[in-house]
């Protein structure tokens, strides 16, 4: 099946299944902005628990905060983003369509390492165990034409973003034959500057009334606490300040269902370091970073480090963490070394110092800073994406049906445990019952007792729930269930006693969290 149609049937699942819905849909929706239903916000708060505990619990050099949304807007002035928060916007003159131009050329860089892969491909099954892909790379005349036309279209890229040369980014496009998905013609406007802000205006009278802004990231919350979270907790550096919260960007092409969007949340980690160490903090951060995500089991293959070809202005290092998606490798989280950029600029701009003294060097300093940067929304779409399985299984009669299951980690999702009586008679319900009451105390339970028992698992299967328990008429008497697992359809005679430990050793974040020591 083609890597868009996955796609489509997983932004299908996510709304037949309560997962995700448009934002006031029955008003025909709003562009590029979200709802997460029954299942879908369970998810993502599992998720956000996930990343804070191993941010918070595993690091007693790590405490969190809750910022406000509003803030004062000299904050963004002295940031950068007043005057700097822009993306290069081109617009195609025939389908009247809006794209970014940098994601139109990294998307073409795409399609060449796309001709790669089909070409070594293509030789390892025609090759078989002899094949030899480093040497293939380096010598076959097709794929080194395609690393070399690719290059050349790298370095004039990196070049113009850096020189943010936005005549030579229209030039990349229109010498490369880029053309609009939609119209299918290269007729392209000029690039220009796009600023992403929301403003909006705070006061009691429109004349009295001050411009603000919606925040376009969470970090400068933590930069302007610095000192009041180092005091009142008394935080020798290095440490570190985490935050989860909303942030809104008017992007210029929110597409892609929920992976870029108009609001959407963030779960961000500032960790403050002394000058001249930030480089090897950023090493550490990054590998701490790649094995939290390995840790969710997804398949380790599907992550890799991507280095940003422009730094932003406040960076000396910076890179992505990416996730194949169904629509190829995408920044699933950022790691930055920002400097003291953000500090001093607070610092010049409030006229209040912000220094950190260090008994170890007897000096104060302003304190550079390691940046973890997570985009809640495009995490949740990527162990979506991940978990998403179809999957061809024999029927009782012997027969081939299919069903979909959802493979999300235990301790991810969002029901844990379906209880089910066999049939709706002879007591059966009542035990379901009984047994789910004493669960619920542990565990985010699901009664159900609608339609056949193959019928209840499939549903639960679709949803991601790990284990289902079975009543049937034998419970009574042998004090037994029948326990379903998810993935493997297998089943198993345990004790109603056992049901709590049984459950809770799998779907406990321990297990996880000792993977991340």
């Amino acid at each position: 099946m083609a890597q868009e149609d996955v796609f489509k049937k997983l932004v299908a699942h996510c709304k037949e299944y309560g997962f995700v819905f448009q934002s006031s849909e029955i008003y025909d929706g709003l562009g590029a902005v979200y709802d997460y239903g029954q299942y879908g916000v369970e998810l993502k708060n599992n998720l956000k628990k996930y990343w804070w505990d191993s941010m918070v619990l595993l690091n007693d050099n790590v405490v969190g905060i809750d910022s406000a949304i509003f803030m004062h807007p000299t904050v963004w002035k002295a940031s950068g983003h007043v005057d700097a928060f822009n993306d290069p916007l081109i617009d195609n003159k025939d389908s009247k369509k809006r794209y970014r131009a940098d994601v139109l050329i990294e998307d073409l860089l795409a399609k060449y390492d796309a001709k790669v892969d089909k070409e070594v491909e293509k030789a390892a099954k025609r090759f078989g165990d002899s094949f030899d892909e480093k040497m293939y790379r380096e010598t076959n005349p097709r794929v080194l034409e395609n690393i070399q036309k690719r290059e050349e279209i790298h370095q004039c890229f990196v070049k113009a973003l850096n020189d943010n040369d936005l005549n030579e980014l229209r030039q990349i496009i229109i010498d490369n034959d880029v053309v609009c998905p939609i119209s299918g013609t290269k007729n392209w406007t000029e690039v220009r500057q796009f600023n992403l802000m929301f403003s909006t205006e705070m006061g009691s009278t429109s004349e009295g009334a001050q411009k603000i802004y919606l925040r376009p990231e969470t970090a400068q919350g933590i930069f302007v606490n610095f000192l009041n979270v180092q005091k009142t907790g008394r935080m020798k550096i290095p440490f570190g300040i985490a935050q989860i919260g909303k942030a809104f960007r008017n992007e210029i092409v929110a597409r892609q269902f929920i992976f870029r969007m108009r609001e959407f949340e963030q779960m961000e980690m500032q960790f403050f370091v002394p000058p001249g160490q930030e480089l090897e903090w950023f090493e550490k951060w990054k590998a701490i970073r790649m094995k939290w995500h390995k840790s969710l089991g997804l398949g380790d293959h599907k992550y890799r480090f991507h280095d940003h070809d422009k730094l932003a202005h406040y960076a000396n290092a910076a890179t992505d963490i990416e996730y194949e998606m169904p629509f190829g490798f995408k920044e699933v989280e950022g790691i930055h070394s920002r400097t003291d950029f953000d500090l001093s600029q607070h610092q010049k701009f409030s006229g209040k110092k912000i220094s950190y003294f260090d008994p170890e060097r007897n000096e104060s300093y302003v304190p550079y800073v390691v940046e973890t940067s997570i985009g809640v929304d495009r995490m949740f779409l990527s162990i979506m994406a991940g978990a998403y399985c179809e999957e061809e299984v024999e029927g009782k009669d012997g027969s081939k049906e299919s069903r979909v299951v959802l493979k999300l980690p235990a301790v991810l999702a969002p029901v844990k445990l379906a209880v089910l009586p066999l049939v709706k008679k002879d007591g059966l319900p009542e035990m379901a019952r009984k047994i789910m009451d004493d669960l619920k105390f542990h565990f985010n339970c699901q009664y159900d007792e609608k339609d056949s028992i193959g019928k209840r698992y499939r549903r639960q299967d679709a949803i991601g729930t790990p284990f289902c328990i079975t009543i049937d008429h034998d419970t009574p008497s042998d004090q037994k269930v029948t326990i379903r697992y998810r993935d493997t359809m297998e089943q198993e005679r345990v004790n109603i006693s056992d049901l709590k430990n049984l459950i809770a050793d799998k779907v406990s974040m321990t297990e996880l969290f000792k993977k991340l020591a």
